[in-house]
């Protein structure tokens, strides 16, 4: 189980490096990141926030930071993808998807607040839902043969710690990148924003 984030491509994007992106693609998160990286994810969730082009200061940074530290609701594109090694079976977030919703999935492990999760629609209907002590996730439920990840409650209780674990890697990450690549007055705004959006406290400041 990785969290990702969904990429966009930001053609002639300046204010910091980031890497090429695909628009279909997932990045994973976590500690592991190159800081060309961690800056394409920043961008990435920035850009899932923006308001409009006139909202807003009138510097360029400023205003494109602007919707991702005022956003009521703050969205990442994305979600938990969930591969089963033993068989190249991959479960995607879709498209009603969002890593602001990761916890979610703590629905199925505690067994409360309903034991189904949908993730998406057509074209693919990702649905995870807890049948006893078994988490089953279909790929496409739309399909009467789509392909299936089984595995017992108690493993999706330990892969969800280990995302945990992986995007407050992430947001450590994205403090030491801040300090180097942000002015000092959006370094904090803009860790304890990437914090929400993933709801996970904020980072102690530096």
């Amino acid at each position: 189980m990785q969290p990702v984030l969904e990429t966009r491509a930001r053609d002639g994007f300046d204010l910091w490096p980031v890497a090429a992106t695909e628009p279909t693609g997932f990045l994973p998160l976590g500690g592991g990141l190159s800081p060309v990286d961690v800056g394409t994810a920043v961008m990435c969730i920035a850009g899932w926030n923006a308001g409009e082009p006139d909202d807003g200061p009138d510097d360029p940074l400023g205003a494109f930071l602007h919707g991702l530290l005022t956003a009521e609701l703050p969205y990442a594109a994305g979600g938990l993808r969930v591969v089963d090694e033993s068989t190249g079976i991959t479960f995607r977030p879709g498209c009603c998807d969002g890593l602001e919703d990761w916890r979610d999935w703590h629905r199925l492990v505690d067994g409360g607040g309903g034991g189904l999760l949908g993730y998406g629609h057509e074209p693919e209907s990702a649905v995870a839902e807890r049948l006893g002590d078994v988490v089953r996730l279909t790929v496409d439920a739309e399909r009467g043969d789509s392909p299936v990840i089984e595995l017992p409650v108690t493993e999706l209780r330990r892969l969800l710690a280990g995302a945990e674990r992986e995007l407050v890697d992430f947001v450590a990450l994205a403090a030491d990148w801040a300090a180097r690549h942000l002015p000092p007055g959006h370094r904090a705004p803009v860790v304890a924003a990437l914090a929400r959006v993933l709801d996970l406290p904020a980072p102690p400041k530096r």
